[in-house]
């Protein structure tokens, strides 16, 4: 199974997404018929920078409605991380100003201040999409924007090497379809995308192109990244540092990721196949609407000798 991508649903959601300015949840009423509004969790938590909002009990909002003054704006709809001087890069909404309420941010990942609305790039999961809700002061409205922080990710996937299933390909700007950003040297005479750049998953074993992203899962193996004998399930975490040559003028960033050992995909319990089954079509869906309140990260890669 590799990057089974279902482009029509896909195209579905972007649809529905980008027509979303507000959004509430439906409660039946004593009367029998239905109110709209939304529950807040105050429950907030602090950072060394932000007080983030924690919505690991609030559901995304089900029922869009047009034209909400308050949906969150940042300018555009995708912002790119950018290189600091030992300080983080945060952007903030260009609206709202002087208005009170709270910021909230599906699917889990973003570290969003709930008073401002303030996202700080350089701790949050990068390369994703994301549905940033405000619920002003008095009100229980909650208008949502999509936003998309650019950046890599990989798709969790099971890849056979008999099959010459044999690289996992990065994606970028939370978009599966769109051509890579990365092409060998950069567009201004530069080194182009730098990916493993401080060598930390190489140490590992893990093989990368470190102008593309691309991961040799042949070679991975041939490295003894589960060791010389491996067992089904064996798991290494790592974590890919890159830079990219696009807007984001190389700033730093970095992806975690799990990769899972199996001789044969047969061997695969059912329940964990059901998972990445599963988790790529919830990727699908949070990537473009964020349902989830929980991060979809680590992206989590199968290697498998055999069907």
């Amino acid at each position: 199974m590799k990057k089974n991508l279902y482009p029509g649903l896909t195209i579905i959601v972007l649809v529905l997404l980008s027509a979303i300015a507000c959004r509430k949840t439906i409660e039946p009423t004593s009367t029998g018929q239905t109110q709209t509004q939304t529950k807040v969790d105050s429950t907030t938590h602090k950072d060394s920078t932000h007080t983030t909002v924690d919505t690991a009990n609030i559901p995304l909002p089900q029922t869009p409605l047009l034209e909400c003054n308050y949906s969150p704006d940042y300018g555009d709809s995708i912002v790119f991380p950018q290189p600091t001087s030992g300080q983080d890069y945060v952007v903030f909404p260009v609206n709202n100003q002087g208005v009170q309420g709270t910021y909230l941010a599906w699917p889990g990942g973003l570290v969003l201040n709930a008073q401002t609305g303030a996202i700080d790039l350089t701790k949050s999961e990068t390369g994703a999409r994301y549905a940033i809700g405000f619920v002003k002061a008095g009100t229980t409205d909650t208008c949502l924007s999509p936003l998309i922080l650019a950046g890599a990710s990989y798709m969790d996937s099971v890849y056979v090497l008999s099959q010459s299933d044999t690289s996992a390909d990065p994606y970028f700007n939370a978009n599966p379809y769109a051509p890579s950003v990365c092409s060998g040297s950069g567009s201004s005479g530069g080194p182009g995308c730098q990916f493993d750049y401080n060598n930390y998953a190489k140490n590992q074993g893990v093989v990368i192109d470190n102008h593309t992203g691309n991961i040799d899962l042949r070679n991975t193996m041939k490295n003894s990244l589960f060791n010389l004998l491996p067992i089904d399930g064996t798991t290494i975490n790592t974590t890919i540092y890159y830079k990219l040559d696009d807007n984001s003028n190389y700033a730093p960033q970095k992806i975690g990721l799990k990769i899972m050992f199996y001789n044969k995909k047969s061997s695969i319990p059912p329940s964990l196949l059901g998972t990445i089954t599963n988790n790529l079509l919830n990727t699908l869906q949070n990537l473009l609407l964020g349902k989830s309140s929980s991060s979809p990260r680590p992206p989590l890669i199968i290697i498998t000798r055999n069907n």
